[in-house]
């Protein structure tokens, strides 16, 4: 038997994972990282995309978060997102759609108008479409 750990994801609105997992990928500010069982304690920010929760050699649970941090205890993950949806939630017209809108917000630039925000919200659509086109191929 495989030795696991203790994995909670959560954002503000809701409990999007809590159970036991043999590893987790998450997309960690400075780059990927992937957290074993024992791992050592390691906490850090998020940056937008997807995290992976291997449970089994052939079950693995897939979440997008928009950022948030990423502590790990020897025996517990705990991910607390700014916005956290599971894969099969992701909808992709509404991803193209946000997208579109803060392609729009970049080029116009009216008064008023908010640089970060538009380039966050174009980050986070490019992201998860990202996600959205790996899980695809994937099913394929």
């Amino acid at each position: 038997m495989a030795m696991t750990f203790h994995v909670d994801i959560v954002s503000a609105e809701e409990s999007i994972y809590s159970g036991t997992a043999q590893m987790v990928i998450a997309p960690a500010e400075h780059g990927e990282v992937g957290i074993l069982p024992r791992h050592a304690q390691y906490i850090s920010l998020l940056k937008p995309g997807e995290v992976r929760v291997k449970t089994s050699d052939t079950e693995e649970h897939n979440v997008f978060v928009s950022g948030g941090i990423l502590e790990v205890q020897p025996h517990v993950v705990t991910i607390l997102a700014d916005t956290a949806i599971r894969a099969s939630d992701l909808d992709e017209a509404e991803v193209l759609e946000t997208k579109r809108r803060a392609e729009e917000a970049l080029a116009e630039r009216k008064a008023g108008f908010d640089y970060a925000r538009a380039q966050a919200e174009l980050i986070e659509a490019a992201a998860r479409l990202r996600m959205i086109q790996k899980l695809r191929k994937n099913i394929k």
